[in-house]
């Protein structure tokens, strides 16, 4: 029997396999959107799965390995620059292909991308493939999503407007609620459930999952009901596409030269890279969900374009990186001692 797990996808395939279980919920929604009273029962489920999820995502953080972590401060500033700055001007300056390019719902999803934490797994993964610094590359991708709690809907509030929901005290209950009250709560059990949690990793992953797919059940249910769906053809669809390639390239460059002038050595530039190029589905969906609410099946769109766009560019990057010849460590200087004995 194959032990290979669920959602791998075959080796021919170039798509992440949770990338086409998206993809298939997108398709389920568009051909029976929930409604009425089924609409009312999965609208309350996948609050609740936001809930769990970022309970969970408190629960799993090591409080302790974060702390070991502040001595790399300098890369980790770097990357959070890179998210939460570099990305959000980048978004900005994206307003100016609006209406011409982007519509404006799809570029409130592009602004929104520019504006979610950096990924955890894949940060590690790429950066361990391309022999950098994983530990570094750990706490950047913790400190980025523990940031990214606060600062994302705060960012999405003040740049989005009321998109976003504004700075309503409506909207800021939701985030406390849905988004930092679960978290806190996951940090404080951490120290009874924590165990119970790392030996029932691959169990959380399918929750963590299955969580996602139904808010993106729901989020695209609701878009479908309310039509918005007209508002995206095939050529605003190879724009957005267009514009997320070079966003993703522009990252990419200014993650691995800017690091290289600012004095890191190359395992750390690997782990600045690979953080600080890539944003998360994972937090980016749920915090959609919440902040965008009918709204949200266009504004996780360019999201969900945009995760698997970097799984298959940053996989190249990182054989690459791999390949490379590594700079000899310089040879030892010789002492007049020894200079002269020879």
């Amino acid at each position: 029997m194959s032990r290979r797990t669920p959602l791998r996808p075959p080796s021919w395939l170039p798509v992440d396999a949770y990338i086409l279980a998206l993809l298939a919920t997108v398709l389920l929604a568009a051909l029976l959107p929930a409604s009425g009273a089924a609409a009312t029962v999965t609208d309350g489920a996948a609050t609740g799965a936001v809930a769990l999820l970022f309970f969970l995502y408190g629960a799993r953080l090591s409080t302790r390995e974060a702390m070991d972590g502040l001595r790399h401060w300098r890369l980790h500033l770097t990357v959070l620059a890179a998210t939460f700055v570099l990305f959000p001007l980048l978004g900005l300056a994206a307003g100016g292909l609006v209406p011409a390019v982007l519509t404006p719902p799809l570029y409130g999803g592009l602004l929104f991308l520019c504006l979610v934490p950096s990924t955890i797994q894949s940060s590690i993964a790429f950066t361990s493939m391309a022999r950098g610094n994983v530990p570094a590359a750990i706490c950047a991708g913790s400190f980025s999503s523990l940031a990214g709690i606060l600062l994302t809907p705060l960012l999405a509030a003040l740049l989005l407007g009321q998109g976003a929901g504004g700075f309503s005290a409506d909207s800021l209950l939701k985030i406390v609620l849905q988004l930092l009250v679960p978290f806190l709560s996951g940090q404080l059990l951490r120290r009874w459930i924590g165990g119970f949690l790392g030996r029932h990793r691959r169990l959380l992953g399918y929750v963590d999952r299955g969580s996602i797919l139904l808010v993106v059940y729901t989020a695209f249910s609701e878009g479908m009901i309310a039509g918005i769906w007209h508002q995206v053809t095939p050529v605003r669809l190879g724009a957005l596409l267009l514009v997320e390639a070079v966003l993703l390239a522009v990252m990419l460059s200014l993650t691995w030269y800017a690091s290289k002038r600012l004095g890191f050595v190359r395992a750390d530039r690997i782990a600045i890279q690979f953080a600080g190029s890539k944003k998360s589905l994972a937090a980016g969906l749920p915090m959609a969900s919440v902040l965008f609410g009918a709204q949200a099946s266009l504004a996780v769109l360019p999201l969900m374009l945009f995760h698997q766009m970097q799984l298959m560019v940053c996989a190249v990057i990182a054989k690459r990186r791999a390949n490379d010849p590594q700079p000899m460590a310089p040879a030892p200087e010789r002492t007049p001692a020894r200079a002269s004995a020879r």
